[in-house]
């Protein structure tokens, strides 16, 4: 195991020959001895020592401390000073404040050993702890989400690279304002902005999802989806102290969800509510009229006639294309309550919601064949078409959906029967 080099700075010439005899007696290397900052420097820089001895009183163009500083701050070399009790009161506060970091002079060779291990102890714990943190940046650096970390008080400590672009904020910006003024969210759901999320965090002492339509409002006043949850942080023995927000955009997930929806509840032609959809507004309409003696609903079922020769003559292309015609066309006959559906092929249907009665079903469907047989052009070709409707009510106290479709397709086939391009009403 190699000696320990330590350099000793002393311009007392006999104290810093005494020094080194005392030092290299108790085990360690001392190469140099110098009697000037400038010197001091250049040794460092030569010898690579793992402590220096400085006189905190040294004169020249560079003193003791602006010597220590180059030393600590340039070569990362620990500095044990070596002090007169009278010239204690000369060092920064902040050294004087800092343990094992300073020697008062006259001093035992025992007290010499317990200062130089302490001050070399002292520096490899720093230097763990200092490479431990950079090892915790390059990490939440390395993130592929937004990291920002605040103190107990709500305040900024650090925040992650990914942070600072979907923010806005840069670090040295960020560090000490409070959360909400840099990492601005707010809940869509309720449009109402959402208050410091780490101080929340830290009085619950557990973990906080983000709210389900959360927001964040950047610098420039982009609105960007964001997901994912802010925690307190807690020390080795349980106490918290600070949180982490952890925090990512969604954009792309938020359209797949609402993409996924789509497919789930809606036609992927002509974009109507599906069955699946239709079946559930209409399960609600039936609860409403269980509720309120005064709703009253119809179903209208529609199946166009002739829409088969249509597809043969001019293709299934064409044929969707009219579909799609056909069904803004439906739509347009409709107030924005009511509900039109693609059941599937040329059959639709249609929820006529808070109806006083029967006649304002049939006007519906009055409607509707007089929109329908308006031409529309196919190929350059004028084409125009009619439907056959049944039409089922809520009159009868339907219980369940299925059964109120069953009697309007029931109606709908009565409607085909006497001649198609009108109406029936089941019962």
């Amino acid at each position: 195991m190699f000696a320990r080099r330590i350099l000793v700075v002393e311009d007392e010439k006999t104290l810093a020959s005494n020094i080194r005899k005392s030092l290299q007696k108790l085990g360690y290397s001392v190469p140099e001895t110098t009697d000037s900052g400038e010197e001091a420097i250049k040794k460092v820089a030569e010898i690579n020592p793992n402590l220096v001895l400085i006189d905190i009183c040294l004169t020249g163009e560079i003193d003791g401390e602006q010597t220590a500083d180059i030393i600590q701050n340039h070569f990362h070399v620990p500095v044990l000073y070596l002090t007169e009790n009278f010239e204690y009161t000369r060092l920064h506060k902040k050294r004087a404040s800092e343990p094992f970091s300073y020697i008062n002079k006259p001093f035992l060779e025992r007290d010499l050993y317990i200062a130089v291990e302490m001050a070399l102890y002292k520096h490899q714990i720093e230097k763990r702890l200092q490479e431990e943190k950079q090892r915790l940046v390059a990490i939440i650096n390395s993130m592929g989400c937004a990291v920002v970390v605040t103190y107990t008080n709500g305040c900024i400590q650090m925040m992650n690279p990914i942070a600072e672009t979907l923010t806005g904020w840069k670090q040295d910006e960020a560090f000490g304002k409070d959360l909400v003024e840099v990492v601005s969210l707010v809940n869509k759901n309720v449009e109402e902005t959402i208050k410091n999320l780490a101080t929340h965090a830290i009085e619950a002492g557990e973990v906080l999802n983000l709210p389900e339509n959360c927001t964040l409002i950047a610098r420039d006043g982009t609105e960007i989806p964001i997901g994912d949850n802010v925690a307190p942080i807690r020390d080795h023995n349980g106490n918290i102290t600070g949180a982490v927000l952890i925090f990512q955009e969604i954009t792309k997930r938020k359209q797949t969800e609402a993409q996924l929806l789509r497919n789930a509840f809606y036609d992927g032609l002509t974009a109507l509510p599906n069955r699946v959809l239709f079946l559930d507004r209409l399960k609600q309409a039936i609860e409403r009229s269980k509720r309120r003696n005064d709703y009253y609903f119809a179903v209208l079922f529609l199946d166009l006639d002739g829409f088969k020769e249509i597809n043969d003559r001019f293709g299934h292309t064409m044929g969707d294309d009219f579909l799609v015609e056909i069904a803004r066309r439906l739509e347009s006959c409709l107030r924005s309550g009511d509900t039109v559906a693609r059941f599937g092929g040329d059959e639709f249907t249609v929820l006529l919601e808070d109806i006083k009665d029967v006649t304002d079903a049939t006007n519906v469907a009055k409607r509707i064949q007089d929109a329908l047989r308006i031409p529309l052009s196919l190929n350059g070709h004028p084409v125009s078409t009619t439907a056959s409707i049944g039409i089922a009510l809520s009159f009868n106290h339907y219980e369940e959906p299925a059964t109120l479709l069953r009697d309007a397709d029931i109606a709908m086939y009565r409607a085909k029967q006497q001649g198609k391009a009108t109406y029936a009403i089941f019962g």
